[in-house]
């Protein structure tokens, strides 16, 4: 099973981090959805947004009950030309059972490699896919074989929809 998570931040200092479980890389529908309310998330610290997601995505983890083959964040995994360690890179070594996760962000870290930009859809704007415990090439082609017509695939446009809506 693959997840896909995103959080959404409140005004109040809360968040929802919503999961997606699905089965194939190019599946339509979810085969089920998390949810988890966060009543305080730690101040964004410049330099240091994993800080404040970190524990959002890990409450999240913690409820997912099945063995994981990927797990998909809306962000970096590593950050910049250089790989330094990004969201995705701290999850994956706080991670029990080393699973491969693999970053997609819609916008470009400073001084963001040329490779890990994909092109969905008829969009000019490149997604940027980082990853960490798998091939850099492998979760490019995953998520380029994620099901949609779009820039966003249709699994990752779910998930923040329903971290959006609060579950």
């Amino acid at each position: 099973m693959h997840l896909a998570m995103d959080v959404h931040y409140r005004d109040d200092n809360s968040a929802c981090v919503a999961g997606i479980l699905f089965r194939e890389w190019d599946s339509e529908v979810e085969e089920s959805t998390l949810v988890c309310q966060i009543e305080q998330v730690a101040e964004y610290e410049p330099g240091n947004f994993y800080k404040r997601e970190l524990p959002c995505l890990q409450t999240l983890l913690a409820t997912v009950t099945c063995p994981l083959q990927t797990i998909i964040i809306d962000g970096f995994v590593t950050l910049g030309a250089t790989g330094r360690p990004g969201l995705g890179f701290h999850l994956y070594e706080q991670l029990t059972v080393k699973t491969p996760v693999i970053g997609v962000a819609k916008n470009k870290f400073v001084d963001t490699s040329d490779e890990t930009r994909i092109y969905r859809g008829n969009s000019g704007n490149p997604l940027y896919i980082t990853a960490r415990g798998l091939p850099l090439e492998t979760a490019r082609q995953r998520i380029m074989s994620m099901h949609g017509d779009f820039r966003i695939p249709t699994l990752l446009r779910r998930v923040d929809q329903l971290c959006r809506a609060g579950g």
